[in-house]
């Protein structure tokens, strides 16, 4: 997780970004789109670059046009990493930004969308945030849950899984490696009571469904075909 790799093409945050709003909801800064009357919920959960990311947020509006109220929520507390912060190097703003604390504050995002009336809930999450899914998707109460470039998510985490799963890996992921995800794979498809599916993307690097580089036609495909994977996940399982 301290390698390059995780950190390639950071960024610029925009607070303004999306079409979207922010607003306090289940004790954090959270940026929401979408309607309530769908009654269907999805908890999207960062990589290390917080809620800001632009592209974050385009995909947040992607899922909501689909028909479901989303969530993104600053689980960084105003702190998301910074890579030009040499004071500040992954391995050291990770002490006080691991996933465990992100999966305890995660719970009462989850019950403030049951609280307004949401009846189902998917999360997905990216990089740093797959490991937050992994912590979630081990309870009842989420419907539907889509790993994307995870980090941190172990074979452990896996084996108990309750929720329907989905995982999307790149080729070139020093974090999760097609080997690891292979792995998941065998432990998923001994858990014929659990629906999953785990996919590789051929040609792209940890990271690539929300820090994709626009000019490059091959990589927005990719983008764009992993975002669409998760939106009929979700339009599956999520009901």
């Amino acid at each position: 997780m301290s390698g390059p790799q995780c950190c390639q093409n950071p960024p610029t945050l925009s607070s303004s970004s999306g079409v979207g709003t922010v607003e306090d909801f289940g004790g954090l800064k959270t940026y929401i789109t979408g309607s309530l009357d769908s009654k269907r919920g999805i908890l999207l959960v960062s990589d290390v670059f917080g809620y800001e990311a632009p592209k974050l947020r385009k995909l947040a509006d992607k899922v909501a046009a689909a028909g479901f109220y989303v969530v993104v929520p600053d689980f960084f507390h105003a702190d998301p990493y910074n890579a030009e912060n040499s004071e500040r190097p992954l391995p050291v703003w990770i002490k006080t930004h691991g996933p465990d604390k992100g999966s305890d504050d995660a719970k009462p995002v989850v019950a403030a969308l049951e609280s307004k009336g949401i009846s189902a809930v998917g999360i997905a999450g990216f990089c740093w945030g797959a490991k937050v899914v992994a912590q979630l998707a081990k309870t009842d109460n989420i419907k539907a849950a889509v790993m994307l470039h995870p980090s941190f998510v172990t074979v452990d985490d896996i084996r108990e899984v309750m929720a329907p799963i989905a995982v999307l890996g790149a080729e070139i992921d020093q974090f999760s490696p097609p080997e690891l995800l292979k792995q998941f794979e065998e432990v998923l498809s001994a858990k014929p009571d659990v629906d999953s599916v785990v996919k590789f993307f051929p040609g792209v690097a940890h990271g690539w469904t929300v820090r994709y580089n626009e000019e490059d036609e091959a990589a927005v495909k990719s983008a764009e075909e992993a975002h669409q994977d998760l939106i009929d996940w979700f339009t599956k399982h999520v009901k």
